[in-house]
């Protein structure tokens, strides 16, 4: 059974860091690129960086998240991580894993074939 299973979120406080995993059973995340896109309340899903296959070219959308958010593979763990640094309120929003259906990044919804089921980061004092 294909599946993604994302894990890590929590609340923290404004510039405080998490770090998101994402882990797959059924497939390889080596041989998909594989991305991250978040949803807050009343906004619609948006791309929040992307790694690559085969490449490896890794990709941040959106300049609020250049320099803060980081994502990276572990092949052996068969896990895609996010690591986010630095975090402001306005990154509140459930961060979703994401296998797309073609071997290309990519900010859009539609080029999505495959999600996880969503975890929640809650920034906040």
């Amino acid at each position: 059974q294909l599946q993604l299973v994302e894990s890590g979120g929590g609340l923290v406080q404004p510039g405080g860091s998490l770090r998101l995993s994402c882990v797959a059973s059924g497939f390889r995340l080596d041989t998909y690129s594989i991305g991250w896109f978040r949803q807050a309340p009343g906004k619609e899903r948006e791309g929040v960086s992307c790694i690559s296959h085969p490449s490896g070219y890794r990709i941040n959308y959106g300049d609020s998240m250049k320099g803060r958010f980081t994502v990276s593979r572990d092949n052996a763990k068969n896990t895609v991580y996010l690591q986010m640094n630095s975090l402001k309120s306005e990154d509140t929003a459930v961060y979703y894993c994401a296998r797309y259906r073609a071997n290309y990044c990519s900010a859009y919804v539609r080029d999505v074939e495959k999600w996880g089921q969503g975890t929640q980061v809650t920034v906040s004092s």
